[in-house]
């Protein structure tokens, strides 16, 4: 794997699904930081609302294997030693889409201007979408210390699995039909 070594103590977006009101203030404050107007096209996070009242914030998962940057044939990602976070080299990101194929939730997506990949950078290691979500209160999205563990790839899914199982807590039965 591509990567240069990682800090001792890097970060993580911890996330609480149930608490998520569906507000996107993370979606705004990420694209503010990133492309300093409120863009949430390009933002780095997004929430997804499948089933009314079931809001999913999904970012990267910031996955210990990694699989997108194991799937870049330019060489362009790898993680930053100073967050821990999934780097994108711009420059040499050949727009191919490999990433995001290669990653369970197919979360980097191609940036609707330049076409570049995008990925979550940890906002250099002080999250714009986390520190919004916690001034609101909302705990659905808060900075952690990221240990090593294999449970981070458990949020890395397609939004549509977790508002499944968000659904099936909340409904039980009934939530075979909202899907």
């Amino acid at each position: 794997m591509k990567m240069s070594t990682k800090k001792d103590n890097p970060i993580w977006i911890a996330r609480d699904y149930l608490n998520c009101s569906g507000c996107r203030l993370c979606e705004v404050a990420c694209s503010l930081k990133h492309e300093n107007k409120i863009w949430p096209a390009a933002s780095r996070v997004r929430v997804f609302m499948l089933i009314p009242g079931i809001e999913i914030p999904h970012l990267c998962a910031q996955c210990d294997d990694a699989p997108c940057i194991d799937s870049c044939p330019a060489d362009a990602l790898s993680i930053v030693y100073e967050t821990g976070a999934i780097g994108v080299d711009e420059d040499a990101c050949i727009s191919c889409g490999q990433c995001i194929t290669a990653c369970p939730g197919q979360i980097p997506f191609l940036h609707p201007d330049h076409k570049k990949a995008v990925i979550c950078d940890l906002c250099d290691g002080d999250p714009a979408c986390a520190k919004v979500c916690q001034e609101g209160r909302y705990n659905a999205l808060w900075t952690v210390n990221k240990t090593p563990s294999p449970s981070y790839k458990l949020y890395a899914k397609l939004p549509e699995i977790p508002t499944r199982e968000i659904a099936a807590r909340l409904y039980g039965e009934k939530a075979k039909e909202l899907l």
